[in-house]
């Protein structure tokens, strides 16, 4: 019984020598645009003709991910169309990606925010009509 007893403080103590891990960042701002200036976006929107626009580009704004990476999954039909990697070089950090359409890609279009362990952080949609 004392061994036992032995055992289960020395394993109290190395859990207890181990930091508590913080929470990581977050992605405060993530959404679909017709265009960036001055790193920010232009008008956000969540439905584009095809008629009127071939270019949509998604951005992300991240507070307290320096040091990580982050990807942008672009997603239609079930199918990953591109992915893009940054590093997150700030406290507060934006990027964002940009994907020409083919008149053909009508549909529900989505984009996953990924850390760098490939969990969904954020997904944002929109149809291109």
């Amino acid at each position: 019984m004392r061994s036992i007893l032995n055992s289960v403080a020395v394993c109290l103590l190395l859990v207890a020598s181990f930091p508590a891990t913080s929470a990581v960042g977050e992605v405060a701002r993530a959404m679909f645009t017709v265009g960036v200036e001055d790193r920010e976006p232009v008008l956000q929107v969540d439905s584009i003709s095809s008629n009127s626009y071939q270019q949509i580009s998604f951005f992300t704004e991240l507070k307290d991910l320096e040091g990580h990476n982050i990807t942008h999954q672009w997603v239609y039909g079930g199918k990953v169309m591109f992915e893009k990697t940054f590093e997150i070089r700030g406290p507060r950090w934006r990027v964002w990606t940009s994907k020409t359409l083919l008149p053909a890609w009508t549909g529900l279009w989505s984009v996953n925010v990924l850390d760098q362990d490939r969990r969904v952080l954020a997904t944002e949609s929109f149809d291109y009509q």
